[in-house]
């Protein structure tokens, strides 16, 4: 009987003592959250927990969540935050969308300089709130999506390591021409639903910028200085009413343009602007063509809907119409235009021979 007593002694103990440390460290979690978020950070950024077979679930703020599966992220989203919590020195990843913040201090992320991608979109971020130096201590920073939020102006001090940054859905109206300077990383921009009305040579020196998305700004020409290594360019939803004439010729990796819903006539058009080969796919739907532009043999699809085309020339498709030359497209879309199936030419039917989709 005295044995078994004192088992259930020895037991009790034990587990009093682990709820103890495992009250410690929950205290000490929301001790060191509630000091960051009045901005004391950086006195405790260097405070060691207990050692811990899991360190990644012991050390997570308590407003988040930090799976042993996935040890260096950090999920925070969904949480109706106005604070962003501490961040562990060893995550990477960090996910804090669909929360109410609407400012970023200083110093917020410098305990975790190996963050990879942070994932803050649909936010309430304000451009004014938004600290200068916020992501200045993130070399090896990423991927950065902002997007959904307040801001009116592109963030100060972005790191030049990025190479995809989301910053779509805001209220920027003004991109200083240093804003991505020294970023020879980047590859993908994208700013649609913004109110730019112009770039000036902002995106002059990204070298590796292969996907550039403008829509739905305030764009009244082509953007200067388009990066030579462009791939997909996105100008749907502008006002722009005339084409460079050495647009093309300069960006031979430019396989994807689309156009659509701007201002553009046959007289803003070069007769050479899109007689380019390397072009694959040419989206002009919605504007106020009255002529179809002369295009490569090589493009593939060729959008033209909603425009006040009156006439169909095969000569814009192929200059010499034989058993030998022929154009490569595939899908042409005419329909709400001023022209008829009966205004297609005979010679049409060798000329476009490899079409599959021809819409009037």
């Amino acid at each position: 009987m005295r044995v078994w007593i004192l088992l259930l002694v020895l037991a009790w103990l034990a587990d009093s003592s682990m709820t103890q440390h495992i009250n410690s460290l929950t205290w000490l979690t929301y001790l060191r959250n509630r000091a960051y978020n009045n901005g004391y950070g950086h006195h405790y950024a260097n405070l060691a927990l207990p050692n811990t077979e899991e360190p990644s679930v012991i050390d997570c703020p308590l407003e988040c969540d930090c799976p042993s599966a996935y040890p260096k992220a950090m999920y925070c989203s969904n949480r109706k935050l106005q604070h962003i919590p501490f961040v562990p020195s060893h995550v990477k990843y960090v996910y804090l969308q669909n929360n109410q913040l609407t400012g970023i201090t200083n110093g917020v992320f410098d305990n975790a300089p190996n963050i990879t991608w942070i994932i803050i979109h649909a936010n309430k971020l304000s451009s004014d709130k938004f600290g200068d130096k916020v992501l200045a201590k993130l070399p090896n920073l990423q991927r950065l999506f902002v997007q959904h939020n307040n801001l009116t102006r592109v963030p100060q001090g972005l790191p030049r390591s990025l190479r995809d940054l989301h910053m779509n859905h805001n209220n920027i109206s003004v991109v200083p021409v240093d804003s991505f300077r020294g970023m020879n990383n980047l590859t993908a921009l994208y700013l649609q639903m913004n109110a730019i009305e112009d770039l000036g040579k902002a995106l002059e020196g990204l070298v590796s910028l292969t996907v550039l998305d403008l829509r739905g700004n305030r764009l009244k020409k082509i953007p200067e200085s388009l990066p030579a290594r462009l791939s997909q360019l996105y100008l749907e939803y502008n006002h722009i009413a005339s084409i460079p004439a050495d647009f093309l010729s300069q960006r031979p990796e430019l396989r994807y343009i689309r156009l659509s819903h701007n201002q553009l006539t046959n007289g803003g058009i070069p007769a050479s602007a899109f007689n380019v080969s390397t072009l694959v796919e040419l989206d002009l739907s919605f504007n106020k063509l009255e002529r179809i532009p002369i295009i490569s043999t090589s493009l593939e699809n060729l959008y033209l809907q909603a425009n006040k085309i009156k006439e169909f020339s095969v000569n814009s498709f192929c200059r010499v119409v034989d058993t030998k030359n022929y154009s490569n497209l595939r899908v042409l879309r005419l329909e709400a235009n001023e022209i008829s199936a009966r205004d297609i030419p005979n010679e049409a039917v060798l000329c476009l021979r490899l079409a599959t989709n021809i819409d009037l």
